[in-house]
């Protein structure tokens, strides 16, 4: 594949210093330089992540996978009243 590729100064030097050491063309140099980085293992810093799970303290019968419609069917209620001018804001709710 050709392609055209920005190299910064210190690094085409250094490639180029590695050609001539290796008696290789600048072509293979740069793809075996490339090839082997690609095939390096990845090294991360630090350990690693880890989720610590939390009880959410739900109450018997809620179903944490539902909220998401118990919101949908409230704001549809909210909705409704609101047009039809019967609206009262719930306490503790944010606007």
């Amino acid at each position: 594949m050709r392609t055209t590729l920005t190299l910064d100064e210190d690094v085409a030097a250094r490639l180029r210093e590695l050609s001539r050491l290796t008696d290789r063309s600048f072509k293979k140099t740069v793809n075996d330089v490339l090839r082997a980085g690609l095939n390096a293992p990845i090294q991360t810093e630090g350990r690693p992540f880890t989720v610590i799970p939390h009880t959410i303290g739900l109450k018997p019968g809620v179903d944490p996978r539902r909220l998401h419609q118990l919101i949908d069917e409230l704001e549809a209620q909210d909705a409704a009243a609101e047009t039809s001018g019967e609206y009262r804001p719930q306490t503790g709710k944010t606007q």
